[in-house]
């Protein structure tokens, strides 16, 4: 009789639990369109706004080979990501270190949901990330990698770098339990691909001219793609809330402020530098920018994100101009110096700004938690290490794959346009 008491007592705490449970298991229309609008606009990011902004540095002979880099890496992390990515990044956890649930989506019905939004809608959603981190990458590798290489190296480091980092950090690794706070992808994405542009550099050796005046074939091109990243990033960072709420709203705010900032502080520091205000800074600063705020997005207010846009600016341009010349390697496109260096910034910005009362999940050093600092380098540590051991084997095996991973000294002279591709990017006759 007690026992039948006690869960008569315990009756309303049971039924309120489970319509708790019922309320969080619906799909909301509004999160899932903003999802769905976010996803398109993270998607525009690579084959467009990535391609105009590496195509425009590059030289006219390379300008097609830059922007199907970046298309083709789009393509192929799309595919691979659907077949077994998502499983490995998202599936059931094995130790921490990896998921698994099946390939090509199997597992996944119609009706699952992830949160209040459906559960393929999260799995296009990653894919977008999946396929702009890749293509990062392709910046730092331009006009002497063979594309047969590039190729076979972007499926291969999806499976092999990509999903791994990602599961630990957001799919339920041991990075995410630790308490890394990575909102929108400082680590899964910026420091990732920033270290692996520099490790393949390293390897692949500095292009035959390196040293010398190489002048961008279209510098409205880079701007053009600067400003549709800019764009596409209220979908990148907003949409990583996976809701249409204050947090998503705050992520927008915090992303166009840090864009800003860091756009400004660069030409500042170039005025003083070179005494010029180029348009290739402007929009180097937006991205380096855009690169610090993104693991914070969720997690700062408005003054953090301008004190993370300053620092991304003025460490990136220095990376650009003064450590790249120092150390002599021949990044084309400054992927380490404004991906893996503002990425590393705003990672460890994170653990000093976050504020609880813009997301409770989130409590930075300045506001009694210096441990949330210890915590966020752990996380770079990490990635780096990783990063640059497993791309230097996944670059050999695509190399050995494709006879060696670079084209022929008559090649890179040539162009790789017309001897690869059989196309110009501008036919002026």
């Amino acid at each position: 009789m007690r026992r039948k008491i006690v869960s008569l007592l315990a009756l309303p705490a049971i039924l309120a639990a489970q319509e708790e449970e019922a309320v969080e298991a619906v799909l909301n229309a509004g999160d899932t369109a903003w999802i769905i609008v976010a996803t398109t606009l993270v998607m525009l990011m690579t084959p467009a706004g990535l391609a105009l902004f590496y195509g425009g540095m590059s030289r006219s002979k390379n300008l097609l080979n830059t922007i199907a880099m970046s298309v083709g890496g789009y393509i192929v992390a799309g595919l691979v990501w659907v077949i077994v990515g998502f499983s490995l990044a998202f599936g059931t956890d094995i130790g921490g270190l990896i998921g698994f649930d099946s390939i090509f989506l199997t597992n996944i019905g119609m009706d699952q949901l992830h949160g209040t939004i459906p559960e393929i809608l999260f799995a296009m959603f990653q894919l977008t990330f999946a396929g702009i981190t890749l293509a990062l990458i392709s910046g730092a590798l331009i006009e002497r990698l063979k594309f047969s290489t590039w190729l076979i190296f972007s499926a291969l480091w999806i499976i092999a770098v990509y999903a791994p980092i990602c599961h630990w950090v957001w799919g339920g690794g041991f990075l995410g339990s630790d308490g890394v706070l990575d909102f929108a992808g400082g680590t899964v994405v910026h420091i990732n691909a920033g270290i692996a542009g520099l490790v393949i550099v390293l390897l692949l050796g500095k292009r035959a001219d390196f040293g010398k005046a190489i002048f961008p074939s279209s510098v409205s091109f880079t701007v053009l793609g600067a400003i549709l990243l800019w764009f596409g990033w209220f979908g990148f960072n907003g949409g990583s809330q996976l809701a249409a709420d204050a947090i998503a709203s705050n992520a927008v705010l915090v992303t166009n402020i840090a864009a800003s900032a860091a756009a400004l502080a660069w030409l500042i520091v170039e005025y003083i530098t070179y005494k010029k205000f180029t348009l290739i800074g402007i929009a180097s600063g937006i991205v380096a920018g855009l690169v610090g705020i993104t693991p914070a997005a969720g997690f700062v207010d408005t003054i953090g994100a301008f004190v993370i846009g300053i620092g991304a600016g003025v460490l990136s341009f220095y990376a650009v101009n003064s450590l790249k010349k120092a150390l002599k390697y021949d990044d084309s496109l400054d992927v380490f110096g404004v991906h893996a260096i503002s990425g590393i910034w705003g990672a460890i910005a994170t653990g000093i700004f976050a504020n609880p009362a813009i997301n409770e999940a989130g409590t930075g050093l300045l506001y009694g938690n210096p441990g949330q600092v210890i915590t966020q380098i752990e996380g770079v540590v990490v990635t780096i290490i990783y990063t640059a051991i497993a791309t230097a084997i996944v670059f050999k095996v695509a190399s050995l794959i494709t006879g060696g991973g670079r084209v022929s000294a008559e090649i890179e002279s040539q162009g790789l346009d017309e001897t690869v591709h059989g196309e110009r990017a501008f036919n002026l006759r």
